[in-house]
């Protein structure tokens, strides 16, 4: 039974990764193989003879000799623990969504577009990354990355200038989102999990993520498609007054987040939701007042009274929260069965031979850099799910630290390996083979002179 589990895992990952040849969007195989690892562990419940209490983090004395009503009984109990553990994140990120999805009602984010004042392609790329690496740690990467595109898309016409500015903001966002509690799915998941604390986190990735983006963006400045001027045209007035308020308000309200935890305790989402309610209260004030905003069509009575908050609903990215949904819990699938803990053991020990043993963990760099060059390749949410399964070190460890920071960035190496990526090469109909033989090399100089900052950081301070 393990191995036709492990079958469907494998069959259902594919069709996540193939979801561009297959025109299959990723959130359906994702939510399928969820649904039908749980269906066929029900129905084959009583032929396990080992179960993982993910609680403890050990597997369960005594599961095989447990009758049928039991079994069943602990099933639901591990697919009840691992569901809220999930939904932590969902809601998180939802709260984070519709904040974001706020501030663009009120085109908050046509402020950043009026800090562009110069014409200078060189002048402009340090702009946009450095913009990248500071949004992407309070709003998320792939967020970060579509406000800058479309500033960008306003700011530079020429499409060729525009796909060089584009493949450094993936870089720099991914970069900037590695260091962050809230900047990255993955690293979500682990401060979630209480792997990783926001202190440590900021302290062992701040400056390895910095040289992951200062590398590739000192590099290219000095290319030819960077050399000359461009035709910047005059920043437009922001379509409501309350446009800047709101992004300092927003952007503000995030950034709570992990200070709220720190002083109550209190999972992240109840944080968010929090400062969700901030943010919502002063958006409901400000759109009473009548002023025009960009999402608003003052022709329109009906459409002059309509709530922000309900606006910014109906436009997250809602099959994104699915797909999480599905995936996580597919792993769960595995990680219940001690699949994954089986997994580690066997890595642990045959593994350690390969390179220079992280302190406290068997565990090598070498092994840590290969999850991230292979997060290029698989999508990097379940990849660490998997390692929140797979390994059992304490809070802090430097193995997590180096996980989230392999996972954050590597993806940037292959256009379609973050989620920044792909709604890059979305927006800007990027070539695969483009960003392959124009980026990827930037991207790979930076994540392995950031994981070896990371590394001599470790060693020497």
């Amino acid at each position: 039974m393990e191995t036709i589990l492990i079958a469907i895992f494998v069959i259902g990952y594919l069709a996540i990764t193939l979801e561009h040849n297959l025109k299959i969007d990723k959130l359906i195989p994702a939510l399928a193989m969820m649904a039908v690892l749980w269906a066929m562990m029900a129905f084959g419940i009583d032929g396990f003879t080992t179960w993982f209490d993910s609680g403890k983090h050990a597997l369960m004395e005594g599961f095989s000799a447990l009758g049928h009503e039991d079994k069943m009984h602990v099933l639901e109990e591990t697919l009840l623990h691992h569901l809220g553990k999930t939904s932590e994140i969902l809601v998180f990120l939802l709260g984070a969504m519709t904040i974001v999805e706020i501030i663009d009602y009120f085109d908050g984010f046509a402020t950043i577009k009026s800090f562009v004042k110069t014409r200078s392609k060189r002048k402009i790329l340090w702009i946009f990354a450095f913009l990248a690496f500071i949004l992407s740690a309070i709003i998320d990467n792939l967020t970060a990355t579509i406000v800058l595109i479309s500033i960008l898309q306003k700011i530079v016409k020429v499409r060729n200038d525009r796909l060089w500015y584009a493949g450094l903001i993936i870089v720099a966002a991914n970069a900037g989102g590695a260091w962050s509690p809230i900047g990255d799915v993955t690293t979500t998941m682990l401060w979630i999990g209480n792997k990783v604390t926001t202190g440590k986190l900021i302290g062992y990735l701040l400056l390895p993520s910095l040289v992951c983006m200062l590398v590739p963006t000192f590099i290219a400045s000095f290319l030819p498609a960077f050399k000359g001027n461009i035709d910047v045209e005059e920043a437009e007035p922001a379509k409501s007054k309350f446009g800047a308020t709101m992004l300092y308000l927003g952007l503000g309200a995030i950034v709570f987040v992990p200070i709220f935890k720190t002083i109550t305790h209190l999972p992240p989402y109840v944080g968010m939701m929090l400062s969700l309610a901030v943010v919502a209260t002063f958006a409901e004030i400000y759109s009473n007042s009548k002023i025009s905003i960009s999402s608003v069509d003052p022709e329109s009575d009906a459409e002059s009274h309509h709530s922000p908050v309900h606006s910014a609903l109906t436009k997250i990215e809602l099959p994104s929260i699915l797909f999480f949904l599905g995936i996580l819990m597919a792993v769960a699938a595995l990680e219940s069965l001690g699949l994954l803990f089986n997994f580690a053991e066997g890595l642990k020990q045959g593994i350690g031979l390969l390179g220079t043993e992280l302190p406290g963990t068997e565990i090598s760099d070498l092994v840590v850099i290969i999850l991230g060059i292979g997060s290029a390749v698989i999508d990097n949410v379940p990849l660490v799910a998997a390692s929140l399964g797979m390994f059992s070190e304490p809070t802090d460890n430097p193995l997590w630290h180096f996980i989230a920071y392999s996972a954050g960035t590597g993806g940037s190496m292959l256009i379609i390996g973050s989620a920044a990526g792909v709604v890059a090469m979305g927006m800007e109909k990027i070539d695969f083979f483009w960003y392959l033989k124009k980026i990827a090399w930037l991207a790979f100089l930076g994540f392995i002179s950031g994981a070896i900052c990371f590394v001599a950081m470790r060693y020497f301070f």
